[in-house]
């Protein structure tokens, strides 16, 4: 269970930041983990900012948006760096679907976290071939807390940690819903791969 940290009082040039990874396959819960501490920060009045890749517009062009509909406002950027500019003097800086900004991102978070902010990122660990996911092995490296959830498989049943895509398409990057992906155990998951090389 992941005990939330707290910044105890003080003003931020006062206190230490820190970084939380929340990663995961796809609908293993990330973004609604990601709402829930966000919205947890907005009842304690701490100043929040939130940002998406601006690629990412399946359920919505500027809110963060969970598969279970559950949604809270952010701001969309085309860079990692672009964060630096528009964090301004927030307590809290949420990141959504962090594998898709480039390498940049490890450093920015690295730069929220020195300025006192608390920095939670989600984002997908591995891609549909089983990888490490862009800039994400990085960022777990250097955050504080990581918290890996896992989806239900939709062959076994059993606990998924594997994002599997359903469709041909030899591209990184896809995004997708259900019906292009399923949540996959690990042997769900090798399983499939096999019978597509096929």
């Amino acid at each position: 269970m992941f005990i939330e940290p707290q910044f105890g009082g003080k003003s931020r040039q006062e206190r230490a930041g820190w970084i939380e990874v929340i990663c995961g396959c796809m609908f293993s819960g990330k973004t609604e983990e990601l709402i829930r501490r966000l919205n947890r920060a907005i009842i304690a009045k701490q100043k929040v900012e939130i940002f998406k890749p601006v690629i990412d517009n399946r359920y919505h062009d500027t809110n963060v948006v969970s598969h279970n509909e559950n949604a809270i406002r952010s701001t969309p950027v085309n860079f990692a760096n672009d964060i630096l500019l528009l964090a301004g003097d927030s307590d809290v800086v949420g990141i959504d679907e962090a594998q898709f900004f480039d390498e940049a991102i490890v450093e920015v978070c690295n730069t929220l976290a020195n300025q006192g902010k608390r920095v939670i990122v989600a984002g997908l660990d591995m891609d549909f071939e089983g990888k490490p996911f862009g800039p994400m092995p990085f960022l777990l490296a250097v955050a504080e807390f990581v918290t890996k959830v896992h989806a239900i498989c939709a062959q076994t049943g059993e606990l998924a940690s594997f994002s599997y895509r359903l469709i041909s398409n030899d591209n990184q990057v896809m995004l997708g819903e259900l019906g292009q992906y399923e949540a996959r155990s690990r042997k769900a998951f090798f399983d499939g791969m096999k019978d597509r090389k096929k």
